[in-house]
């Protein structure tokens, strides 16, 4: 399992810039109704880590001499550079299932694309499971290739997994399907189609809402028109 190494962290609130200029990453470790514990990691070993882990996989914080098994439960970035300014640690019990979202991710190549021209339509990004830490995967695996044809469609109940993991998400609900190409009519006929400028909309939209509070005033009880008043 993967390991990553934190120290206990002493530096606080808007002083932690300075950490930062030195190479760690300020974070919190939490979990377990234990109360959070200030931590920092190094940017490197942290990036190194994230790429190969993801939030999904379990791994070791090691601090102060002791493992804690935790998850990467959530990441705060500079809206300028992108770095990773803060991390949530979220520790867990080995012998308790845990609830998480799984990134799905899409291999392989579909027929009706490939040889039809059709569009891979993607109508889950995600899906939501339920295991034990130790069984969550990083990522499901989406085969693409039985989509031969514009009828075949990729469901959730399709999804191949182990035995100790449990679905949320509805077995019915579509993950993908290859939608045919547009024909040149159906182009040209979009093309032409008028696009309404954004002050037309934005007085269109301050219209209706105009006549839905007027309606709502006129339909609303004697009793409602007195407390507005």
């Amino acid at each position: 399992m993967l390991e990553l190494k934190a120290e206990t962290r002493t530096i606080l609130g808007k002083k932690v810039k300075s950490l930062r200029q030195t190479g760690f990453i300020p974070a919190i470790l939490y979990g377990h109704g234990k109360k959070p514990a200030a931590v920092a990691v190094g940017v490197k070993d942290f990036d190194k880590i994230f790429k190969a882990a993801g939030e999904t996989t379990l791994l070791f914080l090691s601090l102060d001499g002791k493992k804690h098994n935790v998850f990467i439960h959530d990441t705060e970035r500079d809206p300028l550079s992108g770095r990773i300014v803060h991390i949530d640690f979220f520790e867990v019990k080995m012998d308790e299932k845990i609830k998480t979202k799984v990134p799905l991710l899409f291999i392989g190549e579909s027929l009706a694309v490939k040889s039809d021209g059709g569009v891979l339509v993607r109508a889950m990004q995600e899906v939501e499971i339920e295991a034990l830490p130790q069984d969550l995967p990083k990522e499901i695996q989406v085969e693409i290739s039985t989509l031969k044809t514009f009828e075949d469609k990729i469901h959730v109940k399709d999804l191949a997994l182990g035995s100790g993991i449990k679905i949320l998400a509805n077995p019915e609900e579509t993950i993908a399907l290859v939608a045919p190409p547009r024909s040149e009519k159906e182009m040209e006929e979009l093309a032409a189609k008028p696009v309404e400028s954004v002050a037309e909309v934005k007085v269109v939209g301050e219209e209706a809402k105009a006549a839905a509070v007027a309606a709502e005033a006129e339909t609303a009880p004697e009793s409602a028109k007195e407390k507005t008043v």
